[in-house]
């Protein structure tokens, strides 16, 4: 794996050192007008299932709404994903299938998604330079929505693949089942193993799908870069540690995924059948399959994950190897790729806004929490809330997992995303969870509760060419970019993405973040 990374390296370098910077700029001014230009007939790409149509927009070409495995409805529901059954003729490939059945919740820092949400719902969508033609190599990058595994949707706007196509990668965006539909047991399903991660076997036959036809679209299958936000981070993990993915990707982007097993619960299989159980008690698998799609989805979204018969994400031995992911890294269980990661600085959660109560759960630690989370006696509690959770659930975890992985020698690189361009992150005192998406995408315009800061394109631009420079070189670091030294196994620092730009610095956190780790070991 190095020897190819390293091969890729070498090729690419002159180019990048001579022209990078100008064509980045050049990209980004013709994509000012490509993308409000009128769509036009796109290009036939042959996939192993049929042949799809596109629709070209200057150029950029996307494909939207290719099934990548068959209706996970009937007597397919609550099993691993089917092969789609092959269609004749020319399929068009203009408009998002729908995202996967789920409650609504209504959106926060990002637009929602702009489906009818569906039980049939496992499709994906593609977006490739224009000019890219069969075998030509590029890389390819594939996006893992978040939504805590019971909300989102590869529709969302912001997900959108055209600025990463303007740039050379070929790049790809997926739904898998959420909820009581992606990730459910019940002793009466016995014969099917008893359920499982169904969502995340709809994750690995997404990419197993990229294997077998991106080439088509001009993507190299040996250069595919995974990558993913909150639950979608949480998959990362998933990804990097399940046999049934070793193969399928070559690099790993982990936005505020956690990596200790406080990020979500992870049930045993025995512990999610019992909870299936006792939600339908007397239902046989016939007739669990026979309960329409509003009886099993329910009132299930991020404002209620706690709902009868869902435990979630489960510890199944086949995807899921260890009860947290720091236990599985640290016990070789990661493929060795290079890997991103990283957190926002105010990335959490607000519960309990009772600063006594929250000091509280550190017992005896209580005193140097105080000191530490509010020196002055005068933050809010809602920013104590929201940074003690960011901590615990997110950036420690990144951080440790980092020093665990680099440890052995695998390249890691190490962020923390602190530029706030929403009016919300201000009583948060940074930038919320999910608030970096826009600017990973190039697309800080279609954030939500925007707050100007009149640098916010300039941060669009360097976070979006970090993230394509790992896809294409193995590494973010780049022409005309601030430099961001790997990771090693004792990291005190942190490369910071702040709204004056990006710095590799000792991380002013490290003395709050040693005390989180000492209570998490």
């Amino acid at each position: 794996m190095w020897d190819f990374l390293a091969r890729i390296s070498r090729t690419h370098k002159t180019e990048r050192c001579k022209g990078e910077v100008m064509r980045n700029l050049v990209w980004g001014i013709v994509s000012l007008f490509s993308f409000a230009a009128a769509p036009v007939q796109g290009q036939v790409v042959e996939t192993k299932n049929g042949l799809v149509e596109g629709v070209q927009q200057e150029r950029v070409t996307s494909f939207l709404g290719i099934p990548y495995a068959a209706p996970p409805t009937g007597d397919n529901r609550w099993k691993a994903p089917q092969p789609v059954q092959n269609w004749s003729g020319v399929r068009k490939a203009d408009t998002y299938g729908p995202d996967c059945f789920q409650a609504v919740f209504p959106p926060n820092v990002l637009p929602g998604i702009q489906t009818q949400p569906s039980e049939d719902c496992l499709y994906l969508n593609l977006w490739k330079p224009a000019d890219a033609s069969s075998h030509a190599g590029l890389p390819v990058m594939v996006w893992v929505h978040g939504g805590g595994f019971v909300n989102g949707g590869s529709s969302s706007p912001t997900y959108a693949g055209e600025t990463f196509a303007r740039d050379g990668i070929v790049f790809v965006s997926i739904n898998y089942r959420l909820a009581r539909f992606g990730f459910f047991a019940h002793p009466a399903l016995a014969e099917d193993g008893f359920g499982g991660n169904f969502g995340f076997l709809d994750q690995i036959a997404a990419l197993q799908w990229v294997q077998e036809n991106i080439e088509g679209f001009g993507g190299d299958p040996q250069r595919v870069t995974i990558f993913g936000e909150s639950a979608g981070g949480g998959s990362m993990h998933m990804l990097l540690q399940s046999p049934l993915a070793r193969g399928l990707f070559s690099g790993v982007i982990i936005q505020s995924g956690g990596g200790r097993s406080g990020f979500m619960p992870r049930p045993d299989l025995v512990q999610a059948a019992a909870s299936g159980g006792r939600h339908w008690p007397k239902l046989s698998s016939e007739q669990l399959r026979e309960l329409t799609t509003e009886e099993v989805g329910g009132n299930i979204s991020m404002g209620n994950m706690g709902g009868s018969g869902y435990s979630g994400p489960m510890f199944d031995g086949q995807t899921y190897l260890g009860r947290s992911d720091l236990d599985a890294a640290a016990a070789d269980l990661y493929a060795s790729v290079p890997i991103l990661l990283g957190a926002n600085s105010a990335d959490g959660f607000p519960r309990s806004q009772d600063k006594a109560q929250i000091f509280a759960t550190f017992g005896d630690d209580a005193a140097a929490a105080r000191r530490l989370y509010d020196p002055q006696g005068d933050t809010s509690g809602l920013e104590v809330a929201v940074q003690v959770s960011a901590d615990q659930m997110f950036v420690e975890p990144a951080r440790a997992v980092a020093r665990t992985l680099a440890a052995k020698g695998q390249p890691i690189w190490l962020y923390r995303f602190a530029h706030n361009g929403t009016k919300s992150g201000v009583a948060m005192g940074g930038a919320p969870h999910a608030s970096e998406i826009p600017y990973v995408f190039d697309l800080p315009h279609l954030r939500l509760q925007k707050l100007e800061t009149g640098r916010d394109q300039e941060v669009a631009t360097l976070m979006h060419r970090y993230w394509v420079n790992f896809a294409k070189y193995g590494t973010p670091e780049g022409e005309g970019l601030p430099a961001w030294p790997q990771a090693t196994g004792n990291d005190t620092t942190i490369q910071m993405i702040t709204t004056e730009g990006a710095m590799h610095q000792e991380d002013p956190r490290t003395e709050i973040l040693d005390l989180v780790e000492s209570r998490s070991r």
